[in-house]
């Protein structure tokens, strides 16, 4: 067996405060959409996903694609949706086994309202404070880590 390529001061340091940052980020913005709207942040993720799609409409498979999420997440948290009334879902038609996810009026305006204070607390939190060549950098270091895990 091989010895690994271990990472170096630096990168051990860089690779940490990723992790260690990008985890208190998402638990700021969790806290933040649970206090003053009710919603979970990967409720909210669902909520703006259907809002960007044609019809206020996905498949659940690809919905679950987009929002980063296992199908059976993704079912629990569409059901704690529903019972708020913000989701319905519905058969698609001519599939008998496919079912969409729809964003509800009340769904709308739901996201409406949570986002007009969620995109502060991102302001906040990152855009704000760091450098615009930074974010850029975040932006491309992310599309590529994406294309690498779509990839294989």
């Amino acid at each position: 067996m091989s010895e690994p390529r271990w990472l170096d001061a630096t990168q051990q340091r860089d690779w940490r405060a990723y992790v260690d940052g990008s985890v208190r980020l998402t638990e700021v913005m969790d806290r933040d959409l649970k206090t003053r709207h009710g919603l979970s942040v990967s409720e909210y993720e669902i909520l703006v996903r259907l809002s960007e799609a044609p019809e206020r409409r996905l498949r659940m498979a690809e919905l679950a694609d987009n929002a980063s999420q296992s199908r059976s997440r993704l079912s629990h948290t569409c059901s704690r949706l529903e019972s708020k009334g913000l989701v319905s879902r519905g058969s698609c038609p001519g599939d008998k086994r496919g079912v969409y996810a729809h964003l509800t009026d009340a769904g709308f305006d739901a996201l409406d309202r949570a986002s007009r204070d969620h995109v502060e607390t991102v302001r906040a939190f990152l855009v704000d404070i760091i450098d615009p060549a930074d974010l850029e950098a975040v932006g491309r270091v992310f599309t590529a880590v994406m294309k690498r895990i779509d990839a294989g």
